[in-house]
């Protein structure tokens, strides 16, 4: 702090990063959704083959991440044995392969709008998880939220003017995926002291992906490609369709290693509503004003829950500084016992 309580160049420059790096992923975020809205609806771009799609994400950030790892050396590769990798690496690559597929079919049944606000469930799906294989304790009262997140939702379901059963089942479907994913991280990965970030995850798990995604491909997209003519690769749309998707990637590095997880959640909800406002003003979706009532009531409980995981943070590295203090303290009086020793000892040797 400066006089007069002003802030410091060096905390303004802090700062005005972090608005960047949530500026750019905000940004690369909202570009790869609205992107891949438009390429999979049949009313725009009218290329619905998401297994394809992903596929084509999955094989660019797969040669990028080895081209930054082994050739440019950006990062270095993380030790890990060939059990792990293919006891804990494959199933995470197949549950990201189901995520992102249903997610991506999304597209071609919902709107961006209700999408979004279906999205609002994914606490509720990585807690409730959390909780059946014993990561998360289970709380009454963040269950009483969940479950008032989950009546916002529902709420804003019932008023969706373009309903659709199969849509909702395949977001329903991918957000629960992408929750046993988040969670089986923490289990099969981080608990083993192996921490990805985005550019080693993709070297890792992207190749996976690929190929779970290349079996279901070969059956159900590749016969309606050949029938209709339509494996027609546009370098332009694709290419930088990729380039965005991996973009993102590195933006979530960005992001979490500069400013932190909690920090991407709650410009996460900014990015929800502007979505939701794109939706409706551009891509002319209906937006109902029960629409907007049920997100409201997620939208407060989801706020919630990041409040009482940043009030656990928090108490949770003062409780690491305490004991750090503690330490210290110790270590200090332990020493002054050894000095007091020693100087007795000098004494009775003089006398």
């Amino acid at each position: 702090m400066g006089k007069g309580g002003a802030l410091s160049d060096g905390v303004i420059k802090k700062i005005i990063l972090s608005y960047t790096y949530v500026a750019i992923w905000i940004f690369l975020s909202f570009t790869v959704i609205a992107y891949n809205k438009y390429i999979l609806d049949k009313k725009m771009y009218n290329w619905p083959f998401p297994i394809t799609l992903t596929m084509i994400h999955m094989a660019f950030c797969s040669s990028l991440a080895v081209l930054l790892i082994k050739v440019f050396k950006v990062v270095e590769p993380v030790s890990m044995s060939r059990e792990t990798y293919l006891t804990s690496v494959d199933t995470i690559g197949a549950l990201y392969s189901l995520s992102l597929r249903l997610l991506n079919s999304v597209y071609i049944h919902l709107s961006v709008s209700f999408i979004q606000m279906l999205k609002a469930l994914m606490p509720v799906s990585v807690y409730s998880i959390g909780v059946l294989l014993k990561k998360e304790s289970f709380r009454s009262e963040t269950m009483t939220n969940m479950l008032s997140i989950s009546f916002g939702v529902a709420i804003a379901a019932y008023g969706e003017a373009k309903f659709d059963t199969w849509g909702v089942m395949l977001q329903l479907g991918a957000v629960a995926f992408e929750a046993t994913r988040l969670v089986l991280i923490q289990i099969l990965l981080t608990s083993k002291g192996i921490n990805l970030n985005p550019i080693t995850s993709l070297y890792y798990v992207a190749p996976c992906c690929l190929g779970f995604l290349f079996f279901p491909w070969i059956f159900v997209e590749l016969p309606i490609l050949r029938e209709t003519s339509s494996f027609h690769f546009d370098f332009v749309v694709f290419g930088t369709n990729s380039v965005c998707a991996f973009a993102l990637n590195l933006a979530v590095f960005l992001l979490v290693g500069k400013t932190s997880a909690l920090t991407m959640n709650v410009a996460g909800v900014v990015k929800d509503w502007l979505l939701i406002a794109f939706s409706w003003s551009v891509i002319k979706d209906t937006v109902t004003p029960l629409n907007l009532f049920g997100y409201g009531l997620a939208f407060l409980g989801v706020a919630y829950y990041n409040h009482c995981k940043l009030q656990a943070l928090k108490a949770k590295e003062a409780q690491k500084k305490v004991q750090q203090g503690g330490d210290e303290e110790a270590a200090g009086k332990l020493l002054e016992v050894r000095e007091s020793e020693g100087g007795g000892k000098r004494d009775d040797a003089e006398d």
